[in-house]
C-alpha cells in the first residue's frame, strides 16, 4: 500500500509535518490526495511498513509478581513496580533483576470475595534524573487508608527509604473494589501528571430490588457512599477520579502551574485536578512534542443501551489539549448521557445534559454544576464498534502509550510512524497506530507490529534510544505470570527471524517406550536455511536442520516440548509449548451410532453405543461421562455431521487460548475468576451445561462466582463458544461417579425442533486413572447430527441465489435462470426424500430441479417441476459413505419479475 501526496516545492516542510501526523487508511488501494495552487509539483511516496520486520527482544521473563508501571534510565536499565510494594531494576548490561526497594502497602483486604486493586501502582523518573536520581512512585501505604505520590532517590541501585519526600496524599475507601488509576507521566515543559480512579464498587448492592446492573453507580443513598461514583469522580473537591498536573519543587513541595482546571483558593475545588470524570484512567501518556495528554479510560460493564438508565458499557482512548471534564459518571463514549436512577423505587429522571451537567449527589462536596462535558477521543464497547471496527470485540481494557517521534541521530522504527499515538489493550492484546492532524484530530487507525503476540501489555514506554519497551503483566490476575515479563520491540531493517505458524506432534501421549513425532510449521521471510533445536524438557535437547523430530523416550514423565529456530546469521524464534506424556496413553473413546450418521428426525429413536479402551489399564466404566445436547449451527464451526470428533475440545482449547478467556481463567489456578476445572467439575451432572456456559460467555454474567463480572461477547461465534464450553466440559468429566446416561441406548428428539439450536450433539468421555508420576489423561468424542429440516440461513454453499431477510427470518431467492445449492458431506443412508418449503409463488413461475450425487454433472437421484412444498423422491444410494448431494434449479420462463423463495430443506426417511 502507497501514500500518494503531490506537493510544491515550496511547501514540503509544512506538508512533511501534515504527512507524518496522518496515515493512509488501512484499506488496500486508498490515497490521500493534497493538491496547492503552484504549478510545480513533486510526488512523494510513503510504504507502510513491513509489519514482519517488527520482532519482540524478551529480556526478563518469569521473574515478575503483578508488575504495574515501568521507568526507563538513561543508561537503559528499566524500574519496575511491582503491586505488592517491590521496586525492581533490570540491569541492561547483565540482564538481571534486583530489589532497589519494598514498600509496605495495602494490596489485598480482609473481605471474602473482594480484591482490592491498591498497592504500588505507578513509577517515573524525574526528567532530569542523570543529575538528581529522582524515581517517583504513586502507592497506598498499608497503615493509612491514602493513596500517596512520593519522591525517592536512588543511589548505586538501591532505594532508601528515608530519602521519600511525600508529595501529596488523599483518603482511599477500602475494603471495597475498584479503580485506582495511579499512573505516573512527565510532560516536555516538566509538569507532572498522576491519574486517579474512581474508588466506586460497579457492582450491585446484595439483596436490594434495584441495583446498578453495569451502569453508572449513582446510588446516593445514606451508608452506600462507595456505590456514588458523583462522590469521587464527578466531585471538583476530590482527588479521586481525576488526572492531577502539578510543578514539583527541588524540596518535594509543589505549585499548580497555570491552565488547570480550578483556580486555586476555591473552597469548593482543587486545583490539582487538570482532568476530571474519570473512571479508571488506569495508562496515561504525554506527547512530549505538543503537551497533549492522552489515557485510557476502562469502562463500565453493561453490555447492552437501556433507555431507563443509559448507554451501555464503553472504553475510552482520551485526549486532553487544555483542561477538562471528560464526564464520567454522567456520560460515557461520544458523550452518550446516564439518567439520574432513584434506587428506592427504579424510576429515572431526564438524562443528564452534556452542555450544562449538574452534580446535585448528597455525597457532593464540590460544585455543583460542572464544566461541559468534552467527548471521548476514541470509544468501544463488547461487541464490534461501528465508529472504530479495528478495535475488534472481547472484553475490554484500554490503554494509551506514547506518541512517537522521531529524534536527531535515533530513528529506530520508519519516519512513517513519526507523530502517531500508539494504544494498546491489556485484554485484547493488540496495538494500534492511531493517525492524526497537525491539530491533533483522529484520522485512523492501523494495525502496529501485528504480526506480535503480548501477553498482557500493561505499560509502554519510550527509551532513551527511541525504541519501545512493553511491561507484560501476563495472562492471569493478582498472581505470578510465568509470561510476566519486559520486551524491547526491535524493527529490522536487514536480516529477520523465521516466523513460526504452529508446532505439531502427531500422538501426544504413549506407553513406554514412546515414540515422539512432531513437526513445525515454519517459514524464513528471508528465505535462509534453518537449524532447529528441540527442548524435549528435563535437560534433553536435540538438533535438527529440518522441520521434523523424532525421538524415543524410555522413562516415565510429563515433557514440555517446544523448538528454537535460528537462521544463519542468528535471528531465532521459539515455538509454543506442547506437553506430552511417556509412560501412559490417552484411552480411546468411540461412538457407535444405527441408522443415518446425519441427521436426526422427530420423535425418532436415535441409537448409540459407547466403546472405551485404555491401553495397558483395565476400563473403570465409573469413569465414562455421556450426555446429549441440542446446539446451533449446521456444521458446527467445521465439525462434520456424523462424524467421530476426537479432537473436537481441544479445537475449543484453541479458540478459547485465541479469546480473552485466558486472561481471566486458568485450567487448574485461580485468576480473577474461577479455574476452568472448578467450572467443569461444578456442572459435571448438568446435562445442559455447555448450552448454560455458551450463552453466560456470550451474554456476559455476574454473581455466581463472585463480584467480578465476566464480560459479553456478543460478536463471538455461538457455535466456536459451544466448543469453548465443551472443552471446559471435558475438563472433570473424571468427578462423574455415575454415568449421566447409559453406554448403549436410545434417545428420542423432541416432536418439535428448536430452529436455532438444530445440531443433537452426544459427547463421551472417559478419564483414566493415570500412571505412577502422571496426571490422569481423558479423551472426549463428539458425534453431531442435523435436524432434517436444514433452515434457509443455514445453507452457504450456492450458486446464484440471493438472500431476504423478512422480519429476521432469512430466505433464499430463487436463481433467475439457473443455480444449485450444495449439502456437504451427508449421510444418504435410509433417506427417501428432500422436500422444498417454498411461498411467493406468484408469477407463473417454472422451475425444473434435480438432485445429483457428489457433482453437479453426478448421477441422477431424483427430479420434479416446481410446486408448492415440492417433494422430491430419489433413489437409494448403497453403502455408508458421506457424499455432496447438489440440488440443481432451471427455470424454464426468463426474465419472470417474482421469483420464490427458498424457506427451509426438508429430509425425511424411509423408517
Amino acid at each position: 500500500m502507497k501514500t500518494l501526496l503531490t506537493l510544491t516545492l515550496s511547501g514540503i516542510t509544512a506538508l512533511l509535518l501534515f504527512l507524518f501526523g496522518q496515515s493512509d487508511t488501512p484499506e488496500k488501494g486508498k490515497k490521500n490526495h493534497l493538491a496547492t495552487s503552484s504549478d510545480k509539483f513533486e510526488k512523494l511516496v510513503i510504504d507502510t511498513p513491513d509489519q514482519s520486520r517488527f520482532v519482540k527482544v524478551n529480556l526478563m521473563h518469569g521473574q515478575f509478581t503483578e508488575p504495574t508501571e515501568m521507568a526507563i534510565l538513561p543508561n537503559l536499565d528499566i524500574l519496575v513496580a511491582q503491586r505488592r510494594g517491590e521496586i525492581k531494576i533490570y540491569k541492561n548490561q547483565s540482564k538481571t533483576l534486583k530489589e532497589a526497594l519494598k514498600l509496605d502497602v495495602y494490596f489485598k483486604t480482609n473481605t471474602p470475595n473482594v480484591n482490592a486493586e491498591e498497592g504500588l501502582l505507578g513509577i517515573a523518573v524525574d526528567p532530569n534524573f542523570a543529575t538528581n536520581q529522582y524515581v517517583f512512585a504513586f502507592y497506598s501505604p498499608i497503615k493509612t487508608s491514602v493513596n500517596r505520590l512520593s519522591r525517592f532517590k536512588l543511589v548505586n541501585d538501591k532505594i532508601n527509604p528515608s530519602s521519600e519526600k511525600v508529595i501529596l496524599e488523599f483518603y482511599a475507601q477500602r475494603e471495597i473494589c475498584c479503580h485506582t488509576g495511579g499512573s505516573i507521566a512527565f510532560g516536555p515543559d516538566g509538569l507532572l501528571y498522576v491519574s486517579t480512579g474512581d474508588n466506586s464498587t460497579p457492582f450491585d448492592v446484595p439483596k436490594q430490588e434495584f441495583v446498578n446492573k453495569g451502569y453508572a453507580p449513582l446510588d446516593n443513598r445514606p451508608g452506600l457512599h462507595q456505590y456514588d461514583a458523583r462522590r469521587s469522580a464527578g466531585n471538583t473537591n476530590d482527588l479521586r477520579g481525576k488526572i492531577l498536573r502539578i510543578k514539583v519543587k527541588s524540596d518535594g513541595t509543589y505549585s499548580i502551574p497555570d491552565g488547570n482546571l480550578f483556580p486555586k483558593g476555591d473552597p469548593k475545588s482543587k486545583p490539582e485536578i487538570y482532568v476530571m470524570g474519570n473512571r479508571n484512567p488506569y495508562r496515561i501518556s504525554v506527547d512530549q512534542q505538543t503537551g497533549f495528554l492522552y489515557w485510557g479510560e476502562v469502562g463500565p460493564d453493561a453490555s447492552g443501551d437501556n433507555e431507563q438508565r443509559g448507554p451501555r458499557g464503553y472504553d475510552e482512548i482520551n485526549q486532553a489539549r487544555k483542561a477538562g471534564f471528560f464526564g464520567w459518571p454522567l456520560f460515557i463514549g461520544d458523550n452518550y448521557p446516564y439518567r439520574a436512577y432513584d434506587y428506592t423505587n427504579g424510576k429515572s429522571a431526564e438524562p443528564f445534559n452534556p452542555s450544562e451537567p449538574i452534580n446535585n449527589s448528597p455525597n457532593n462536596t464540590g460544585l455543583s454544576q460542572l464544566p461541559s462535558a468534552q467527548p471521548a477521543y476514541i470509544w468501544y464497547p463488547y461487541g464490534e464498534s461501528k465508529e472504530f471496527p479495528q478495535v475488534g470485540s472481547g472484553g475490554r481494557t484500554a490503554m494509551a502509550g506514547p506518541v512517537y517521534h522521531t529524534k536527531p541521530g535515533i530513528n529506530p522504527y520508519p519516519a512513517y510512524y513519526n507523530g502517531k499515538l500508539l494504544i494498546y489493550e491489556w485484554v485484547r492484546g493488540w496495538v494500534k497506530a492511531v493517525s492524526m492532524s497537525p491539530e491533533g484530530n483522529y484520522l485512523s487507525m492501523e494495525p502496529f507490529m501485528s504480526n506480535i503476540k503480548l501477553a498482557a501489555p500493561i505499560d509502554m514506554e519510550l527509551g532513551p534510544d527511541g525504541k519501545l519497551y512493553i511491561l507484560e503483566y501476563g495472562k492471569g490476575w493478582f498472581t505470578k505470570n510465568p509470561d510476566a515479563g519486559i520486551v524491547r520491540i526491535d524493527y529490522l531493517k536487514g536480516n529477520r527471524p523465521p516466523q513460526i505458524k504452529n508446532m505439531e506432534i502427531k500422538k501426544i501421549s504413549g506407553l513406554l517406550p514412546y515414540k515422539l513425532e512432531a513437526t513445525v510449521d515454519v517459514k524464513d521471510p528471508d528465505g535462509d536455511a534453518l537449524t532447529y533445536i528441540w527442548n524435549l524438557g528435563k535437560g534433553i535437547k536435540k538438533t535438527t536442520t529440518g522441520p521434523i523430530l523424532t525421538h524415543t523416550f524410555t522413562k516415565i514423565g510429563e515433557y514440555p516440548i517446544s523448538v528454537k529456530i535460528i537462521d544463519k546469521s542468528g535471528a531465532s524464534s521459539t515455538s509454543n509449548t506442547i506437553a506430552v506424556f511417556a509412560g501412559n496413553e490417552h484411552p480411546n473413546v468411540e461412538i457407535n451410532l444405527l441408522g443415518n450418521k446425519s441427521f436426526y428426525f422427530p420423535s425418532k429413536p436415535i441409537s448409540y453405543k459407547v466403546l472405551v479402551s485404555d491401553k495397558g489399564a483395565t476400563v473403570n466404566k465409573s469413569r465414562v461421562y455421556i450426555s446429549n445436547t441440542y446446539t446451533v449451527g449446521l456444521d458446527l464451526a467445521g465439525a462434520q455431521l456424523g462424524h467421530q470428533q476426537a479432537a473436537q475440545t481441544l479445537v475449543g482449547k484453541s479458540l478459547m487460548l485465541k479469546s480473552d478467556c485466558s486472561t481471566c481463567h486458568k485450567v487448574n489456578e485461580v485468576s480473577i475468576g474461577p479455574s476452568f476445572t472448578k467450572i467443569s467439575t461444578k456442572y459435571q451432572k448438568n446435562n445442559k451445561a455447555t448450552a448454560y456456559l455458551a450463552s453466560k460467555v456470550i451474554k456476559g454474567s455476574s454473581g455466581v462466582w463472585g463480584e467480578i463480572p465476566m464480560p459479553a461477547h456478543a460478536a463471538m461465534k455461538e457455535a466456536e463458544v459451544t466448543q469453548i464450553a465443551e472443552w471446559i466440559m471435558s475438563l472433570a468429566a473424571k468427578a462423574n461417579n455415575t454415568p449421566s446416561l447409559p453406554m448403549e441406548g436410545k434417545i428420542i428428539p423432541p416432536a418439535t425442533i428448536n430452529a436455532n439450536k438444530p445440531v443433537f450433539a452426544l459427547k463421551a468421555s472417559y478419564a483414566d486413572i493415570g500412571a505412577a508420576g502422571l496426571k490422569s489423561l481423558s479423551t472426549t468424542k463428539v458425534v453431531n447430527l442435523s435436524s432434517n429440516v436444514i433452515e434457509a440461513k443455514d445453507i452457504k454453499d450456492l450458486s446464484q441465489f440471493g438472500r431476504k431477510d423478512l422480519s429476521g427470518t432469512e430466505e433464499l431467492i430463487f436463481p433467475q435462470d439457473a443455480g444449485w445449492i450444495r449439502l456437504k458431506k451427508i449421510d444418504l443412508t435410509d433417506i427417501a426424500a428432500f422436500s422444498l418449503s417454498t411461498k411467493d409463488m406468484g408469477g407463473n413461475v417454472d422451475y425444473d430441479i434435480e438432485i445429483r450425487l457428489n457433482d453437479k454433472n453426478g448421477q441422477l437421484l431424483g427430479k420434479t417441476n416446481l410446486s408448492a412444498n415440492t417433494n422430491i423422491p430419489i433413489t437409494a444410494v448403497n453403502g455408508n459413505d458421506f457424499h455432496d448431494v447438489f440440488i440443481l434449479f432451471k427455470a424454464n420462463k426468463k426474465d419472470v419479475k417474482s421469483r420464490p423463495l427458498l424457506q427451509n430443506i426438508k429430509v425425511t426417511t424411509l423408517l
